[in-house]
């Protein structure tokens, strides 16, 4: 499965990695000098930013607004199965590489187009970033603190639009083996965290229910507590009677269920500061592993709060070989998280590091410089 990929920062490129990931020889089209904006680091074109979303996949470096480059990509989309971009509506147009062009010179072509807003609307032109998309979607709205208002946690957003695209692809891909032909999709990062944002929108249909950042761990009966080391561990107690049982013998309180704020699942939801407020000294009297051993043998649901650090070096993570390396990067030895689906007991474990800029013009681009001069001057001699 041959992929072009003018993607930039993370939605596109998301979506490239994650068919790269599943085996799509994925070509990652990029400007010269420069490449993806998300390179840049430090003086240098290597981020961390830019790993993270450009594993698996090969880098040529094309200016479509050059003819001659047009030219190189014309040759590569007329055997391509799927191009991505994420660029602003009218971008593409400007760029020679809009869907309706694209799909005229290979009918079969997916051609995938990201945007922040949709391709119609009021907001269709605006920009859109991580943190705007979660805040147009009602997600955002979720995860601030009322008493502490600030944007937390990775891009979410961005993220999500390039796993939705990926999605789309498949599902296009699949149809093509029936149709023999390709499709547009589209998708932005609006329309996917409202997608993503399901259960505040189902709230506010079937309920009437505007769900604030405290809905989901109230009713779910999630927890955070410091121990007496500092470290943090979390509880997720949902509905089972047994946890509440198991936790009040874990922590010593055998009269704890009896308490009006515990006596059942609509009290503790409407009484949760109440239930923290008796539970957190309990848990800074002993050092989260102390914690962790107590309520992992009374089958209490929990986890300690961990860094990535201690999560890649967990014995599960070990257990699943979580952790890949290409030992072979350009910068030295290249380690990530492997793909986390596994078939028929089967996992991806083989991974390539991103690659430098244009990294593969010698392999890919170079031969069809030389096939386009070729065939310009053979049509040169046969003019009168």
């Amino acid at each position: 499965m041959k992929v072009l990929e003018m993607g930039t920062f993370i939605t596109g490129p998301a979506a490239g990695m994650l068919l790269a990931d599943l085996g799509a020889d994925v070509i990652k089209v990029e400007q010269p000098v420069t490449g993806d904006p998300f390179r840049a680091y430090k003086g240098g074109l290597y981020s961390p930013h830019y790993q993270t979303y450009n594993r698996n996949k090969r880098s040529i470096t094309l200016d479509t607004r050059n003819a001659a480059d047009l030219a190189v990509l014309d040759a590569l989309v007329a055997d391509a199965d799927v191009f991505i971009q994420n660029f602003r509506p009218g971008v593409a147009a400007k760029l020679g590489v809009d869907a309706d062009r694209l799909r005229a010179l290979n009918p079969r072509l997916v051609y995938a187009s990201i945007s922040g807003f949709g391709p119609e609307g009021p907001d269709r032109d605006r920009p859109a970033f991580d943190t705007v998309a979660q805040a147009a979607s009602g997600f955002l709205r979720l995860l601030v603190n009322p008493a502490n208002p600030r944007v937390v946690g990775p891009a979410i957003a961005d993220a999500m639009t390039g796993f939705y695209t990926a999605l789309g692809i498949v599902a296009a891909l699949s149809e093509r083996h029936e149709t023999g032909r390709g499709r547009l999709v589209e998708t932005s990062m609006f329309e996917s965290m409202c997608h993503f944002n399901l259960d505040d929108f189902t709230h506010l249909f079937s309920a009437g229910q505007i769900m604030g950042p405290w809905s989901r761990p109230h009713v779910s009966q999630s927890y955070v507590f410091e121990c007496s080391d500092g470290k943090w561990l979390a509880l997720h107690m949902s509905s089972p009677v047994k946890f509440w049982e198991n936790l009040t013998d874990a922590v010593g309180r055998p009269d704890m269920l009896s308490l009006p704020e515990f006596k059942g699942r609509d009290e503790r939801i409407a009484n949760y500061e109440n239930v923290v407020a008796l539970l957190a000294p309990l848990f800074k009297q002993k050092t989260r592993d102390q914690w962790c051993e107590e309520l992992t043998r009374r089958e209490v649901p929990h986890s300690s709060m961990r860094t990535s650090e201690e999560a890649a070096h967990s014995p599960q993570a070990e257990a699943l070989g979580l952790v890949v390396e290409d030992a072979n990067g350009p910068q030295g030895p290249f380690r990530t998280i492997r793909f986390p689906v596994s078939f028929d007991g089967e996992r991806t474990t083989d991974i390539v590091a991103p690659p430098l800029l244009g990294a593969d013009n010698d392999e890919i681009v170079a031969p069809l410089r030389k096939n386009s001069r070729d065939l310009h001057d053979e049509q040169g001699r046969q003019r009168p």
